[in-house]
């Protein structure tokens, strides 16, 4: 068995199974869409769950092994990013989801969107994302985040391909 075949296999379902009791609506950065909010609330609907809405404003780096100011998220990234989670959160409560929300700075996304998951106590999470690219490729690129997550993911990952 290749390594491809077992990744395949290994992939959390792509439909809803549930029941799901908490859902973390997570975003590497992007605003979340209408169609990602649909299918959070296609997924949160039938079994009552609450929503956690996550977002990420990206650190840079460091600087010599040290954190560097320049590197950090802005003020301006910063709003931008809460302003992403508060109308996603309103979105979701127009729609009759309980939701709350917040925003994390950080370097390692995969690692914290699934620390978040885990300590929400979350049942799924659902991602914007872009069409797949070459695995080796894409490991270089922030936008192949969520599919970072769905490989990691012990917990069904349900990502929204964006339709541009």
């Amino acid at each position: 068995m290749s390594a491809a075949t077992r990744v395949k296999e290994r992939r959390p379902p792509t439909s809803a199974e549930g029941p799901f009791e908490r859902i973390l609506l997570a975003s590497e950065g992007r605003p979340i869409s209408n169609a990602t909010i649909d299918r959070v609330v296609e997924l949160a609907r039938p079994w009552g769950a609450s929503v956690r809405v996550f977002s990420l404003a990206r650190i840079h780096g460091v600087s010599f092994g040290m954190s560097n100011p320049g590197l950090l998220p802005t003020k301006a990234e910063w709003a931008e990013q809460r302003e992403i989670v508060n109308k996603a959160v309103k979105r979701l409560e127009r729609k009759g989801i309980e939701a709350d929300g917040h925003v994390v700075g950080t370097r390692k996304s995969t690692t914290r969107i699934l620390q978040e998951a885990k300590f929400a106590g979350c049942d799924a999470i659902v991602m914007a994302a872009d069409p797949d690219r070459n695995r080796v490729l894409g490991d270089f690129v922030w936008s192949q985040e969520p599919q970072r997550v769905r490989r990691k993911a012990k917990i069904p990952v349900f990502l929204v391909f964006d339709q541009d």
